[in-house]
């Protein structure tokens, strides 16, 4: 899935409703009637302003998720052990409380290893080796 922000939202958004908007109007003036099924223009009419009424909804929502900040501050998880899953040279992936981070270490880390969350850069888990005492906490 593409992640889009700002105007470039808006634009694709505008963009895949007037799409979605030609579709329906070429299937119920050009399809339909081949297979005998007529509809009223006043009907054709409705339909897009429901699709329109649906995309105004669907883009309104869209930019209220895309915008959204994080519940849970993710500082909570300096000083949480956990597993590396890929390696990380230096970036890479850690299972911390059953969701994949991504992670970043000074130096080359290999799977599976137990590393300690030791900062946060934005969505982004900085990570040192772990002593080695001590189970992967669960959180």
């Amino acid at each position: 899935m593409m992640l889009v922000k700002g105007k470039n939202y808006t634009i694709y958004s505008i963009i895949t409703s007037l799409v979605w908007e030609v579709i329906l109007a070429v299937v119920v003036l050009k399809l339909l009637p081949r297979y005998g099924v007529s509809i009223p223009l006043w009907a054709l009419i409705v339909l897009m302003a429901l699709l329109g009424i649906y995309s105004c909804l669907g883009y309104w929502l869209g930019k209220k998720a895309i915008s959204k900040k994080p519940l849970v501050s993710v500082e909570v998880f300096i000083g949480t052990k956990c597993k590396t899953v890929t390696l990380l040279k230096p970036k890479g992936y850690i299972r911390l409380g059953g969701e994949l981070w991504q992670a970043r270490a000074e130096s080359d880390i290999s799977a599976d290893e137990e590393v300690t969350v030791v900062g946060v850069e934005g969505m982004t888990m900085l990570v040192s080796p772990s002593d080695g005492s001590g189970d992967c906490e669960t959180i």
